[in-house]
């Protein structure tokens, strides 16, 4: 079973601790405006809530793939 909803702060949060990506609530906010975030959940309050998996879905594909090099291709 998937974890708690988290909340766009705590989503925040947890990218950072989990995955080091330095991603303020705000940048979440703008990202989700401009489709460019994690998937979310629209609460019937209005608020966005993140499903933890789709948080680390997100962070890989943002973070890419391993590299050995700084000259490996991106």
């Amino acid at each position: 079973p998937s974890m708690r909803k988290l909340n766009t702060k705590e989503a925040a949060s947890y990218l950072g601790e989990k995955h080091g990506l330095g991603v303020a609530a705000r940048t979440l906010d703008n990202y989700a405006w401009g489709g460019r975030g994690p998937s979310f959940y629209k609460a019937a309050t209005g608020r966005r809530l993140y499903d933890p998996a789709d948080l680390d879905a997100w962070a890989f594909e943002a973070l890419g793939a391993p590299r050995r090099s700084t000259s490996d291709a991106a």
